[in-house]
């Protein structure tokens, strides 16, 4: 079955957003980000910046070079080449190990509460899935995923805390993610990961671990192997275990 016709909406003076469904899955995701490779590869110096989200892609445009309705005609013929089948696997699958509960998770028991579910079963159901990165946002790094078990959706916190530390594992809603620097946040904390999401200096090969599209496993480790990988990310010793297009 076909899926709504995509909407065009505009963004100011220069941008063009363009929603693709009402729903947030993988499937719709891989779609924006099948978009906006299209836009970077067909529509070149017409657009400036293409911006992904869960459902839609913002399309950034110099109004006196690419006009709105003839950018919209050719966002238009692009969208009806889109697939409409299923996602594909992701490329590659990233491996965040994880300390979970403890001073390093301090929601992980009241979620497990409200779940009617026990600490070390929120923890295996938390860890069995490959996320797929969604987009990228909020700080710079964070990566919103999909495919958390609906049975460990849990609201978000009434009252965010003002500092959560960087690399804290959290959920929020039907929504899993990290935080990859201090910040604020209304997220539930589960655990909490050493590897560095985002490295600001103008030396780091990559400054961010994670890019949209990519897949993502948690493996939970105990303090002791916690304590190591702290020690080897500080050193320069450690890079995550990443698969090829595993699901």
């Amino acid at each position: 079955m076909a899926g709504p016709a995509p909407r065009f909406l505009p963004q100011g003076e220069c941008g063009v957003v363009v929603e693709l469904a009402d729903a947030i899955d993988d499937a719709v995701n891989a779609r924006v980000h099948a978009l906006a490779r299209a836009v970077r590869e067909e529509l070149g110096a017409a657009v400036q910046e293409v911006v992904p989200s869960y459902r839609s892609l913002l399309v950034v445009h110099d109004p006196l070079r690419a006009p709105r309705a003839g950018l919209v005609r050719r966002l238009r013929a692009l969208c009806a080449r889109l697939p409409a089948a299923a996602a594909a696997p992701p490329p590659r699958v990233v491996h965040i190990p994880v300390r979970y509960g403890g001073a390093l998770g301090p929601d992980l028991e009241e979620a497990a509460r409200l779940c009617g579910l026990s600490p070390e079963e929120l923890v295996r159901r938390h860890a069995a899935p490959v996320y797929r990165v969604h987009l990228l946002g909020f700080t710079p790094g964070f990566p919103y995923l999909g495919g958390l078990d609906p049975r460990i959706a849990v609201p978000r916190l009434a009252t965010p805390r003002t500092r959560i530390p960087a690399g804290s594992v959290a959920i929020g809603g039907e929504q899993a993610g990290i935080y990859p620097v201090e910040s604020p946040g209304g997220w539930r904390l589960l655990g909490r990961t050493p590897l560095v999401l985002f490295d600001p200096a103008p030396a780091a090969a990559r400054p961010f671990l994670l890019a949209a599209g990519d897949g993502l496993r948690f493996d939970p480790v105990d303090d002791a192997g916690y304590a190591a990988l702290e020690r080897a990310v500080a050193a320069g010793r450690f890079e995550p275990r990443l698969e090829q297009g595993e699901r």
